[in-house]
């Protein structure tokens, strides 16, 4: 019996439903913000506290980014067995326990497992958002409604910092008891609670993805998500996306991956080299290590946590920048405008701690320490990274991840790049006090090279998906 037919909803009743349950589930990205950055206040704190060296802490900050990986990885295969909306309350139930154990960590051990639980929701977080938001989103407001979850991204790295700053001035420094009791650092770490509550109310209000729904056989549930959020012919709609996940399980399997280029299809690979270009330009060491790095030129502890602050908020504003753009001059032309961005600015940079001067500290640590003109030339081409970034990698990658790959592999396919992201991130955040101790110059010049040859792989492998639907991809 054919289905009865439903009415076409015009684009402007669906779009404001859209942008709300888009924003709820962007709630995700600003954890994975704020918990991959809370760290950056604590870094200090954290050696003194531990007597950390630098390979140690190096491990201890970048810990939770194995944790993301895993979670990232397994949250694919899960979303298509549970649903979206379910993945992103574990994700948030796995906020929730690694902000308390993490403030209440008694040695790095503990510590470095409460990040590990933190970054498993981080993880999850970063592969449901883009999918799900891709999923309910209309195709000519697609680029700009996944585009917020970057925009929560930087938002929960801006906020995280400015907790950060805050607590550490009203303790009088990081390692410092708050009035209320407590080291600074620690309360840095149970802060990301609040927030993660709030997303697992916010996710038990939005409705599950239609295109997990159609492929569950759910069709008068799916009719009624995509009648109140995309419009259009919903019956043509629900046609197409069974027609797009025919022959797929319940139960995914990587194996669906499998293609001809190196065991892969040549769009996943696409896809993981997108993630890992977008972590080997070193944005997070910017985010993680920033405030111990504008300390070691010279600025006070406050200070440095402050410009930090600033930094974030830069990151904000060119996001916003990015979302005017993404759905009018397409995906590609930003990630080629950012490229070239990042080369010029990590140049720069690098030739700025050429300059340096390094001296031994009174624990063997070394300091680095520019004079005070190219001091603000190194703090000015910081921030330019950080606008070629915000307006181009940082929200495109992730709109990319949502809607390139085809209905029946999109979320394992997009779990599998996501898991290669978080692994890229673990190697540059753990990389980057040892080969800050070689040089900072070495350091921003392999990264400046990381640019280039993203700027050529975009050139030559990436495909505008501008204006079209998930089933034509």
């Amino acid at each position: 019996m054919a289905a009865p037919t439903s009415p076409i909803a015009e684009p402007h009743e669906t779009k404001g439903a859209a942008i709300m349950v888009a924003a709820a589930a962007a709630v995700g990205g600003f954890l994975f913000g704020y918990d991959t950055a809370v760290i950056n206040g604590t870094v200090d704190a954290l050696r003194n506290t531990f007597h950390l060296g630098s390979v140690a802490l190096g491990f201890v900050v970048s810990s939770a980014l194995l944790g993301c990986a895993a979670g990232a990885w397994f949250a694919g295969p899960l979303a298509d067995r549970l649903g979206r909306v379910k993945v992103m309350l574990i994700a948030a139930g796995l906020f929730i326990a690694s902000a308390i154990g993490s403030g209440l960590a008694f040695s790095p051990v503990d510590l470095t497992f409460w990040r590990l639980v933190g970054g498993l929701g981080v993880g999850a977080a970063s592969v449901i958002a883009p999918a799900y938001i891709a999923e309910v989103s209309p195709a000519h407001i697609r680029g700009r409604l996944g585009s917020l979850q970057q925009l929560a991204i930087v938002s929960g790295i801006f906020v995280a910092l400015l907790v950060d700053y805050l607590l550490a001035d009203v303790a009088g420094g990081a390692m410092e008891a708050v009035p209320w009791g407590g080291a600074a650092w620690r309360w840095m770490f149970a802060s990301a609670a609040i927030p993660a509550i709030i997303y697992a109310v916010l996710a038990l209000q939005i409705p599950e993805s239609p295109r997990y729904l159609v492929r569950r056989g759910r069709l008068a549930e799916a009719r009624d998500v995509i009648k109140r959020l995309i419009g259009g012919d919903v019956e043509k709609r629900i046609t197409d996306i069974r027609q797009t996940v025919a022959g797929a399980t319940e139960k995914v399997h990587l194996s669906v991956l499998k293609g001809p280029r190196l065991g892969l299809l040549p769009i996943v690979w696409v896809g993981i080299l997108l993630s890992v270009f977008q972590q080997f330009v070193g944005i997070n060491v910017i985010f993680y290590y920033s405030s111990a790095l504008w300390a070691s030129v010279g600025f006070s502890e406050s200070d440095a946590l402050l410009i930090t602050v600033i930094t974030s908020i830069t990151n904000i504003v060119t996001t916003l920048i990015a979302i005017a753009l993404v759905d009018k001059v397409g995906r590609k032309p930003l990630l080629l405008v950012g490229a070239a961005g990042m080369v010029l600015t990590l140049g720069v940079m690098a030739w700025c701690f050429s300059t340096a001067t390094q001296t031994i500290g009174p624990e063997g640590e070394t300091l680095t320490t520019l004079s005070p003109a190219i001091g603000k030339v190194a703090l000015v081409a910081a921030n330019l990274y950080v606008v070629a970034f915000g307006m181009s990698w940082g929200p495109v990658v992730w709109v990319l991840l949502g809607e390139m790959f085809n209905n029946k592999i999109r979320a394992t396919a997009l779990a599998v790049a996501a898991a290669a992201q978080w692994i890229a991130n673990w190697l540059i955040s753990t990389t980057f006090p040892a080969l800050s101790n070689i040089g900072l110059t070495f350091a921003y010049g392999l990264y400046a090279l990381f640019a280039l040859l993203a700027f050529l792989f975009v050139w030559k492998a990436v495909h505008e998906t501008k204006g079209r639907e998930l089933e034509a991809m």
